[in-house]
Order: C-alpha cells, then sequence, then structure tokens
C-alpha cells in the first residue's frame, strides 16, 4: 500500500506544477493584445475621426460649430478632449450649451443647445430680442408680439434686471405672459408687469413666481383687470388689490 501511495504521489507531482513555458506565452499573448487593441485605438487610421455631425442648431451655421471645435479630421477618436472641445463650441455667441460624444468608428457627435429669445427690449427705433442673460439673438423692426418687452437701465447683456423679468417669464404660465405688455425692471427687486387690458401687477422680486402667479390668477377672477387696477402680490401672504 505505501508502495502504492508513493507511486501516486509521484505521478501527481509534474501534472501539479505550472508550465513556465506557457505562462510565459500567456504573458506574452496578452501584452500582444494590448498593444494591438492600443494601436487600433490611438495609432491605426480605422478608429479616427472621419465624420462630425451637428444636431440642434437653426441660427448658429454647422460650419461654426464645426470649425469652433478645432477637431481634426483623422485625429483618433480617443485622443479628442469632449469637455474641452464642448467649451471651444460654447464660446460661440448663440450657443448656450454643447455636448461631445463620440460616435463609433469615426464620428464625432455634437449637440448643441441655442440661445432662445425671451424678451424684448426697445433700442432706438428697433426692437432686439434677447435671452436671459441679454444676449442679442436678433433684431426687429417692428415690436415682436411673442416676447414681452422689458424695460431696464444700462447695458443690456449680463443686466441683472433682464436675469430678473426673463425669470419670470421661462415660470409664469403661458396664459399671463401673453397678456404681458411690459416688464419695468429698472429695479429688479420692485419689478412692475404692465397687462395689455390696462392693469399693473406690483411683482417685486422674480422669486416665488409660482406662488405670485397662482395667487394673481385668484385675485383677477374675484377683481377683474381693468384701467388703472393695481393687483399688488410682491408679498404673496399679504396679496392686495387696489
Amino acid at each position: 500500500m505505501d508502495a502504492e501511495r508513493d507511486e501516486t504521489a509521484v505521478e501527481a507531482g509534474p501534472r501539479g506544477r505550472s508550465d513556465p513555458w506557457k505562462v510565459t506565452f500567456v504573458a506574452l499573448l496578452v501584452v500582444a493584445l494590448v498593444c494591438v487593441v492600443t494601436w487600433i485605438l490611438l495609432g491605426s487610421r480605422l478608429l479616427v475621426v472621419r465624420d462630425i455631425t451637428v444636431t440642434g442648431v437653426e441660427r448658429v451655421p454647422k460650419e461654426e460649430v464645426v470649425a469652433a471645435l478645432d477637431v481634426a479630421t483623422g485625429t483618433p477618436l480617443l485622443r479628442v478632449d469632449l469637455d474641452r472641445s464642448g467649451e471651444r463650441a460654447e464660446s460661440l455667441l448663440l450657443v448656450e450649451s454643447a455636448t461631445v460624444e463620440r460616435g463609433w468608428p469615426a464620428t464625432l457627435e455634437v449637440e448643441v443647445v441655442e440661445r432662445r429669445p425671451l424678451l424684448a427690449v426697445q433700442v432706438g427705433e428697433e426692437y432686439r430680442l434677447v435671452d436671459g442673460d441679454g444676449v442679442r439673438i436678433e433684431d426687429s423692426g417692428n415690436r415682436p408680439d411673442a416676447y414681452p418687452l422689458v424695460r431696464v437701465t444700462g447695458e443690456i447683456e449680463g443686466n441683472g434686471g433682464v436675469r430678473a423679468a426673463a425669470d419670470i417669464v421661462e415660470q409664469a404660465p403661458d396664459s399671463l405672459i401673453t397678456r404681458i405688455r411690459l416688464i419695468d425692471a429698472t429695479e429688479s427687486d420692485a419689478i412692475a408687469v404692465e397687462l395689455t387690458d390696462g392693469s399693473l401687477v406690483e411683482w417685486g422680486s422674480s422669486e416665488g413666481t409660482a406662488d405670485k402667479s397662482a395667487i394673481l390668477k385668484v385675485l383677477m377672477r374675484e377683481h377683474p383687470p381693468q384701467e388703472g387696477r393695481v393687483y399688488d402680490v410682491a408679498t404673496p401672504d399679504l396679496a392686495i388689490v387696489r
């Protein structure tokens, strides 16, 4: 019995030991695969930028967005700095945000959100359509009916009054927006809203627009608008009509 155990142990021994040549071969194979994959991603002509697609643009020419990205055709997709490319696209005046993604195997995909007009500002005899930052979107010789007119002091771009008026326009219901003739935001914490029916809303700051809009709706139902009527919702809990 002892002899049989010794013979079994001797036979089992070699099978339990690793073959150094096999280990070396596997290691070399892994290294080779890594090198091949790295070459395909970074060094070959297989996965490089061959096309750039731009979506979401109407006012901004696609060619301007592509030029702003500053990504040359033939650049390996993996080498493209997506965040930096997006920042370059956002440097365009009418681009609010830009998202850049890789579209394997050979496309760079750019999704743009353009600035959109929210307000109209009278400048001389013309009207300038601006977004919430006061950035000029376009000019019009006639007063645009689709956008409330805003009155502010100082420079239009970056103006705090424009921002406050835009906050109201973005948050108030459409049923109210269509009735606004003018938003006087010369003082951003004492905004007055003139309605097309001749009534006036003392709005206060742009904070709490949703609550103020809901209270104004109730006040207007109980006290129908008329020329010279004033709704004071600057302090929603103490709203009054006079």
